[in-house]
């Protein structure tokens, strides 16, 4: 062992550049994979101290003890309760003080006319607590609200929407409230919890403008006395509080708060760079598979020699390893350097693209190192194992050989074995899809179909390359033959250099064909359902935004271009004992703004206990016109309603639909997400959207689009999403291409002598630069075009599949512009990754290169 590690480290010493793609490419794969643990940790930890700091003056709060949650919703919405208990709570032993916290939705208007925040985070208000320890926000400047109007905002809404103390602006309840600013907070010592923004008021305002009536709040804060804990406090609580109210401690409180961002936030955000960083180290399994391969292949001679003056199998085999491990302890070490320097960038890079974290040096936990280092080490051995043993195998007469034949693509085990693997993918995915719709069906079948591709490589590639290469033979001449040759040498070899491209592009293309499918989806859900001329609507998703004023359809629908105009408004309740989304609408206009498909009973008749329901749901409850439901809202209360109509079609107007007066008894802070325009006939267009907004401009300015513009702004947050997924798969892209310009500067290496021939009878530099440069872009090509083929196979999969598993309809798109795209570059990555070696084989000297051995 010790001769093969000697022998190990001199080869590496002496041919250090043939591992520099390889060294990078696990650099690369596991720096991102670091950097990504260090983030979350760091974010992690640095809530978990920004929400301590917030509620370390909170004891103990008092709130209602049930939530009701609907589906795809994390947080439920949970009943007020009675201010009066604050009286009752200040009675308990060891209180302090207590105060009620009101809050509810609040978007700022900024200086610019546009608002603040809303894009994701929640836009909040309230009323400002006096008692500083109670408060989770802290007076930074000014004062505190002293009369209606006034308010503290968190200071870095103010200078997002550039705000400062004293001026006047619009709050939006949804109502448009006008403000003027006397004081800047911030919260746990920061200016603000991320994008979230606070707008602090006085009780008053709070309770006219957040709550549905007054005496409401959302829970009650409790200070405990000089020597009272936490849980004793609780403990005295509990017997004064009514049935239903419960107290928590305000260390649960604060983990509750950090557990939110990690559930909701933090887990998704880490999950889905976690993701692209296996994307990445996949590319990177293939890159460092085909260096090896390729090192393995150039010294069978040196491998056979040594085989012959008495080396076992099992020492070539492991100078093989040794020289893997050394790569890989090495790039892996520096990679975790990489990583630290990744989150750390990233923390000063959030700032600057508006999502600030929270003040903290980084946290840098064990798991964050040792797992990285472990990955990025056994991706590197793995993926040499197979070179490795295949050097053991080198016979010591392969020493008299003066060349080897690479017949990998011709291998008939390799064409069955992936020809039953594409048709085992396919009967899967298709049975996934299809037959009994899964999700797990059809991604069990797409990740055979890529271990397929990866099989039946070498045998397509010989194929393909011959197709995409031809036009070079009339393009480039010689030329353009001999790139095409050189690619055709060793099918195995181009296969495995244009497999990790493969990979990249398929990735690609599978989130640009998802991403198009969703558009599509929106766009023939708009187009379907909604007869409307105009949506007026708040550009925000997620839990921002503070929603449109209930009183803007009516206030619409009196211009005398109007023909209808309906608002959405929204509402939870239990049905049969689990949580739902209620529409709250006006039926009869909501039935001519949209369509709902084939009515059963009447959409006019539901008045103050009746219920309409689409088809899917009726099945599902076994209910049909005339039958009953029980109702339980989130004040307490139960209700029976009468289903009075069933309708086919729920995409926009839900599942459920109630009246404005069935919602009004159980109603908290009031608010629409849309509301739907008809113009009168003969009104033009642009008339008629003038007069919206004309309306619109009193009740805080939001959006006038037309249906077209609609769907696309609600496609809007998808091409974010493709943003952010492009950018990530960049790295996965950059280390396929560092594999291929690899894989052709180890050929060049190989090819010393022939080219030096080639350069002895004629060819130019230039050719020959040209010759290297076109044989990458081939291989670029056969990747690309393997990448496109495997990404929309998978994004067809992925779409039919979502399909059968949702109640909504998807549509399938194959976007064939950013697929162009998608290909040109691919293609022009191959040009740009074959610069380097050919630069290098036109250097060559003639002479020496054929007295090469």
């Amino acid at each position: 062992m010790n001769a093969s590690v000697r022998i190990s480290v001199s080869s590496l010493r002496a041919h250090k550049r043939r591992f520099a793609g390889t060294f990078l490419a696990v650099l690369l794969g596991v720096a991102f994979l670091a950097g990504t643990l260090v983030m979350g940790d760091t974010l992690r930890a640095s809530f978990d101290t920004m929400f301590g700091n917030a509620t370390s003056g909170t004891d103990a709060v008092v709130r209602s003890a049930g939530t009701i949650t609907t589906p795809g919703e994390s947080q439920g919405v949970r009943q007020p309760v009675d201010t009066g208990l604050v009286s009752a709570v200040e009675k308990a032993p060891g209180v302090a003080a207590a105060e009620p916290d009101i809050q509810g939705a609040g978007q700022l208007v900024g200086a610019n006319g546009k608002p603040i925040g809303g894009q994701g985070p929640p836009t909040l208000a309230g009323n400002w607590i006096d008692d500083p320890k109670l408060n989770s926000y802290q007076l930074a400047e000014g004062r505190a609200p002293s009369k209606s109007g006034e308010v503290v905002v968190n200071r870095g809404a103010a200078e997002k929407g550039d705000l400062r103390i004293g001026d006047t602006t619009t709050l939006r309840t949804p109502d448009p409230v006008k403000v003027t600013i006397v004081g800047l907070a911030t919260f746990g010592g920061e200016d603000g919890m991320a994008q979230v923004t606070y707008t602090g008021m006085t009780r008053s305002d709070a309770e006219k403008y957040l709550t549905a009536k007054p005496g409401e709040a959302a829970s009650i804060l409790v200070r405990a006395g000089p020597g009272t804990g936490q849980q004793e406090l609780v403990d005295a609580l509990t017997p004064v509080l009514p049935k239903g109210v419960e107290a928590i401690t305000g260390q649960e409180l604060a983990e509750e708060n950090t557990d939110m961002i990690s559930g909701q936030f933090l887990s998704l955000f880490t999950t889905f760079l976690l993701v692209f960083s296996g994307v990445a180290l996949l590319v990177a399994t293939f890159s460092i598979h085909n260096t090896f391969a390729i090192v393995v292949a150039q010294r069978t001679r040196e491998n056979a020699l040594l085989r012959a003056l008495g080396a076992s199998r099992r020492q070539v085999t492991a100078s093989t390893l040794v020289e893997a491990s050394v790569v890989a302890v090495v790039a892996s070490a520096a990679g975790l350097a990489g990583g630290i320097g990744i989150a750390a960038g990233l923390q000063a890079l959030f700032p600057a693209i508006g999502f600030p974290f929270p003040e903290g040096d980084l946290v840098i936990s064990g798991l964050s190192m040792i797992l990285p280092l472990a990955v990025g080490i056994l991706v590197c051995l793995g993926s040499a194992l197979l070179p490795a043993v295949r050097a053991g195998r080198t016979a010591p007469l392969a020493a008299l050989r003066e060349t080897a034949v690479d017949q990998s693509g011709a291998s008939r085990t390799r064409a069955v074995v992936g020809t039953g693997l594409a048709a085992l993918a396919i009967a899967v995915t298709l049975t996934g899809v299809i037959v009994s719709p899964s999700l797990w069906l059809a991604g069990s079948g797409a990740i055979l179909a890529l271990a397929a591709f990866v099989v039946l490589g070498p045998v397509a590639s010989t194929t393909a390359v011959r197709v995409l290469g031809s036009p070079l033979d009339k393009l480039r001449g010689v030329t353009g033959g001999l790139a095409r040759r050189n690619a055709l040498r060793s099918p195995k070899r181009t296969a495995a250099t244009a497999s990790a491209l493969m990979i990249g592009v398929a990735v690609v293309s599978l989130f640009t064909v998802f991403g198009a499918s969703l558009k599509a989806t929106m766009d023939q859900t708009v187009s379907r359902s909604f007869a409307g001329d105009v949506a007026v609507s708040t550009p925000s998703f997620g839990a921002g935004g503070s929603g449109l004023s209930p009183r803007l359809a009516p206030a619409i629908a009196e211009r005398p271009e109007i023909d209808t105009a309906v608002g959405l408004g929204r509402g939870v309740a239990e049905v049969d004992g689990e949580g739902r989304a209620l529409t709250v609408t006006d039926p009869v206009a909501l039935e001519r703004t949209f369509d709902l498909g084939n009515v059963q009973g009447s959409m006019r008749d539901l008045g103050d206990d009746g219920i309409a329901i689409t088809g899917s749901e009726a099945d599902k409850l076994g209910l049909k016109t005339g039958d009953t439901a029980q109702l339980a809202f989130t004040d307490g209360k139960k209700q029976t309603f009468t289903v009075r109509a069933v309708y086919g079609r729920s995409e926009l107007a839900g599942d459920y639909v109630i009246t404005r007066d069935a919602w009004a008894p159980h109603r908290t802070q009031d608010s629409d997400t849309l509301v739907a325009v008809t113009f009168k006939d003969g009104v033009s267009a642009a008339d008629g959207k003038a007069a919206v907004e004309k309306v619109a401009t009193a009740y805080g300015n939001p959006e006038v689009q037309t249906r077209d513009e609609y769907a696309q702004s609600s496609a809007g947050g998808i091409d974010m999403m493709l943003t952010l997924v492009y950018a990530l798969l960049a790295l996965a892209v950059l280390i396929a291409l560092l594999g291929i310009a690899n894989t052709l500067t180890l050929a060049v290496h190989e090819r010393t002598r022939e080219l030096g021939l080639l350069r002895a009878v004629g060819q130019t530099r230039a050719q020959l630069r040209a010759m290297v440069r076109w044989e990458s872009v081939l291989v670029a090509a056969f990747g690309t075009v393997g990448g496109l083929a495997l990404g929309g196979f998978l994004g067809w999969v992925l779409v039919k599949a979502s399909d059968g598993a949702s109640d909504s309809a998807f549509a399938f798109a194959m976007p064939p512009f950013q697929l162009t795209v998608v290909a040109l570059v691919g293609v022009a990555a191959g040009a740009l990754a074959g610069l380097r070696p050919a630069r290098r084989a036109a250097r060559l000297d003639v002479l020496r290169a054929i007295a090469t051995e």
